[in-house]
C-alpha cells in the first residue's frame, strides 16, 4: 500500500505550466495569484513560442489563454477555484 501512496504523490507535483501571451491582463492576473498562493509555476509565452501554442490548441482545443496545467488537469481561464481543484490532484 505505502509504495502506491508513494507513486500516487510522484505523480502530484502541483507545478503549474501557465500559458500566457504578452498582452493577456487575465494571465497576469493568473500569474499573481499563483505567486499569492506560493504555488509553482513555469510560463510560457505563446506569442514568443509559437510551437508551443501550436501544441497547446492540440492538447486543449483552445486557442485562448490563459490556460493552465496541473497535475495533468487543465483549467482554462483565470479561475482560482479551478486551480484550487486541480492542486488537490
Amino acid at each position: 500500500m505505502k509504495a502506491q501512496e508513494n507513486r500516487r504523490r510522484n505523480k502530484i507535483t502541483n507545478v503549474a505550466t501557465v500559458y500566457t501571451s504578452s498582452t493577456c491582463p487575465y494571465c497576469t492576473m493568473m500569474i499573481n495569484y499563483l505567486k499569492e498562493q506560493n504555488i509553482p509555476y513555469k510560463e510560457v509565452n505563446v506569442q514568443k513560442d509559437q510551437a508551443a501554442g501550436q501544441k497547446l490548441v492540440e492538447k486543449t482545443g483552445q486557442m485562448g489563454v490563459p490556460q493552465t496545467e496541473i497535475n495533468g488537469k487543465w483549467v482554462i481561464g483565470f479561475d482560482m477555484d479551478g486551480i484550487q481543484e486541480a492542486l488537490k490532484g
